[in-house]
């Protein structure tokens, strides 16, 4: 036990425990801003691609388009170029808050595609039966689309968070906090080992919870 103690002489609990409080802060804003701008997104894409409700080649390979280059774009580069948009939207880079519009931007069209992948899996009979009931575009997707993709979007959810958390870790880099920031300053570049392994493990338990929670969700709301 003492062999034990005495190998995390390094580690400052309560900056352990500031750096959870800033992951989860990043984690829970950055995961409310991108299904509320993801999900919309991933509607409109269905909606717009071939053979559905408001087909739109044109306008459904723009946006396919842009989600695919903002997908590709790896994320500590998309940190760097977004340094001036965060700036001028939080007044800082640095911190929770500088970290937020990168996580945003770069996992928006991830989850994006995930939702129209979801809603592809709905049984087309039930979109065509909704129709014939002389039901509205906006009805069809609040009444039918939404209900039966909600297994698939809670799934989409648990992946996009799990992305995020590992974005968070990467946005350390630039200075935003959190466990990514820790093991960083403290971990890599003071080659404190027991910093490393501890930030490790808090970021393996945060992906394991939620992982749980959404599969938790995803048996609850489905109906097979």
């Amino acid at each position: 036990m003492e062999a034990l103690m005495s190998f995390f002489t390094n580690i400052d609990w309560y900056e352990i425990w500031l750096a959870t409080g800033d992951t989860l802060l990043m984690l829970g804003g950055s995961l409310l801003f991108t299904v509320l701008l993801g999900l919309p997104l991933g509607v409109l894409l269905f909606l717009c691609s071939p053979r559905q409700l408001l087909e739109s080649r044109g306008l459904y390979a723009f946006m396919s388009l842009a989600v695919n280059i903002l997908r590709s774009l790896p994320f500590i580069i998309l940190l760097i170029v977004m340094i001036p948009f965060t700036v001028l939207i939080t007044g800082t880079s640095l911190g929770v808050a500088g970290a937020i519009p990168p996580l945003v931007v770069g996992a928006t069209p991830f989850f994006a595609r995930l939702v129209e992948t979801a809603l592809r899996e709905v049984d087309r009979g039930i979109i065509e039966a909704t129709q014939s009931m002389g039901a509205t575009t906006r009805q069809i997707i609040v009444n039918a689309l939404l209900p039966e993709a909600r297994p698939g979007i809670f799934a989409a959810i648990t992946v996009t968070a799990i992305t995020l958390v590992s974005y968070t870790a990467m946005a350390g880099v630039v200075g935003a906090g959190g466990l990514g920031d820790l093991a960083i300053r403290f971990g890599y570049q003071r080659f404190q080992t027991d910093v490393m392994i501890v930030t490790v493990v808090l970021l393996l338990i945060l992906v394991q919870v939620l992982q749980m929670v959404g599969d938790r969700l995803v048996v609850h709301f489905s109906r097979k």
